[in-house]
């Protein structure tokens, strides 16, 4: 019978890490349903919390961790990730075993997959049926092709703040934070992959060769994957190489847009989304081959053998917003899956946003949005302006109490003034800054600038799991509830919050929650973003400018402009964008070619 060969299409989509605590548990919603998400394992804090909320609604045996137990910060992460996973296949066990009945999680596990889904197809297939024998038969062979969503991981390889014991010594670098956090993914028994975000660490890097699941295994297995979060080719590129090199594989190649996109924002050198996806795309097989001879010899000296080259996929995130570019970046540039974030802090169904906040976004414009330096690591930020935790900082500043406590050190880095690291968002910092800045006699507007480049740096590691804490009710007394969350700026067009299957349907282009919105494309988008940025940047630097900022200024423009002139050529190849798209287009360039800075 036709329906014997029908295989099962996961979704095209994932969705990655939100911070810290929007999606510390987003597998246990969504995974059963064979969609895949990404966790957070920078706060082992919020980690073991979370572990023990979950043991107790699913009367699971809880044991706490204990600062003071011997590499705790690893073995929280691991405890969590093995209980995410036995509760997820417990849920997936269940599914499979139901009825194929209106409203069980078995059908709407089928009714969430894209139309193009051969699963899906033999799904609608099988309800044409009579009931019988044949019919049955055919439930069986759906049930037993169905696969439930990755659980993965997500580290930023660079937030690895060394660590002190209680009589000050440091306790080595295999105890650095990024390091144990790796070691606790390691040491699970998850089958997933993490995703290496922030730039690269060499000493990390190096450090997941310890570890025999990221080896291969029956040929080309492997048991944990690697993913590298990227924002070019090259630097893509160059990192894949060094791991191969290791015997280490990179499985996939995330790439995100630089300044279209939530979280931390890492703004490339003018380089646009399409251009670095099209050099992706005519040398993916170029690379594929390059890194292959290089792992295979590496894997030969470990004494390991293969005869292929594992899967290596593409993925891109950041920005994407509707159908219509879901699929053209998968059909024009080959992609393998997408990444929606953002829009899903407005799925309940899916993430960990408190109903104050979602109050709030859903009624924010595209002005609510903006760029920051308010993180501690000194990376740009994406800032939600009526954020609790921003309003709260501005409270401290007007009580002249700017800066907050640091209780949990994960973005301690600075040594101005100490000789251990600390935060630049601590109270004491500030107070210690601004009393520097106080003794420099600066012109009042210069000090105010100064003044305000101080205070604008605010805790993260607190805000960033309060909403959680909120949604589950587990706040502890005294405990600060300041919520910061940082969406990227395509989160200001969705205007309500939505069920899974409606942001689900919306993706596969079921349904459109967009309809009527002034949204620009999201490559149009990134463009404007990236203008911004660059006219802020000519700002900042125009009365102390030098020949070298002179010309990465101008390297940077000249990058743009090659992007427009990209664009131009695709848009009139695809034709994939509304009437006015071409007049945007020629209106950034004639800004690009006005800008003072580069006419003298």
């Amino acid at each position: 019978m036709a329906f014997v060969y029908f295989w099962p299409m996961s979704h095209t989509f994932h969705i990655p890490v939100l911070d810290l605590g929007f999606s510390i548990d987003t597998p246990l919603k969504v995974a059963r349903y064979g969609i895949s998400s990404v966790m957070s394992v920078v706060d082992d804090e919020l980690i073991e919390r979370m572990r023990e909320y979950h043991a107790y609604e699913n009367e699971e045996a809880f044991i706490p961790i204990k600062k003071t137990e011997t590499d705790y910060r690893a073995n929280r992460i691991t405890a969590y990730l093995n209980l995410v996973k036995k509760l997820v296949d417990q849920q997936f066990e269940n599914l499979k075993q139901q009825p194929f009945e209106g409203g069980s999680d078995l059908c709407h596990y089928f009714e969430l997959l894209p139309e193009t889904s051969q699963l899906k197809q033999g799904y609608d297939l099988m309800l044409e049926y009579p009931d019988g024998a044949q019919k049955q038969l055919f439930q069986s062979i759906l049930r037993n092709k169905i696969t439930r969503g990755s659980i993965d991981v997500n580290i930023m390889a660079k937030v690895d703040k060394m660590n002190f014991n209680a009589n000050g010594n440091y306790t080595g670098d295999e105890n650095t934070d990024a390091l144990a956090a790796l070691r606790g993914f390691a040491q699970s028994e998850l089958q997933s992959s993490v995703i290496l975000s922030a730039g690269m660490n060499p000493k990390l890097y190096s450090y997941l060769e310890s570890f025999p699941d990221f080896f291969p295994y029956d040929n080309e297995r492997l048991n944990k994957k690697i993913t590298l979060k990227v924002s070019d080719f090259r630097s893509a590129f160059i990192q894949a190489k060094f791991l191969a090199k290791k015997g280490l594989w990179v499985s996939e190649f995330r790439v995100e847009s630089g300044l279209n996109c939530g979280g931390h924002a890492f703004a490339t050198e003018g380089f646009l989304l399409g251009p670095i996806l099209e050099e992706f795309k005519t040398r993916r097989v170029e690379m594929l081959d390059e890194l292959y001879g290089l792992y295979d010899s590496a894997l030969l000296q470990k004494g390991m053998f293969i005869t292929k080259a594992p899967v290596q996929k593409v993925s891109v995130q950041g920005g994407i917003g509707t159908a219509n570019e879901n699929n053209f970046l998968r059909a024009y540039y080959h992609i393998d899956t997408t990444g929606w974030g953002s829009p899903f802090l407005l799925v309940p169904e899916a993430t960990n946003v408190d109903e104050e906040t979602l109050d709030k976004l859903t009624g924010a414009t595209e002005s609510d949005y903006y760029l920051s330096n308010a993180s501690p690591l000194g990376i740009l930020f994406n800032n939600f302006k009526h954020s609790s935790s921003e309003q709260q900082r501005i409270s401290r500043i007007e009580n002249n109490r700017p800066g907050s406590p640091c209780t949990k050190k994960f973005l301690c880095s600075n040594t101005e003034f100490t000789g251990q690291p600390i935060c630049t968002a601590l109270r004491e910092y500030q107070k210690l800054k601004i009393k520097q800045l106080e003794a420099m006699h600066l012109p009042e507007a210069e000090y105010q600038a100064s003044f305000n480049t101080i205070t604008e740096k605010t805790c993260l590691c607190e805000g960033l799991c309060s909403s959680a804490y909120l949604k589950y009710n587990i706040v502890k007394p005294k405990e600060n509830t300041a919520v910061a969350i940082c969406p990227g700026p395509n989160l200001a067009y969705f205007r309500r919050t939505f069920s899974l299957d409606e942001m689900v349907g919306h993706i596969y282009g079921k349904l459109d929650v967009l309809k009527n919105a002034a949204r620009p494309h999201m490559f149009l988008k990134e463009l404007e973003l990236y203008i911004s940025y660059l006219q802020k940047d000519i700002q900042q630097n125009l009365l102390g400018l030098t020949d070298k900022k002179r010309n990465q200024l101008t390297k940077f423009k000249d990058q743009l402009l090659n992007g427009i002139s990209y664009y131009k050529t695709l848009f009139d190849e695809v034709q994939l964008l509304p009437d006015n798209a071409k007049a945007r287009l020629q209106a950034f360039e004639d800004m690009l070619l006005k800008q003072p800075l580069f006419n003298t």
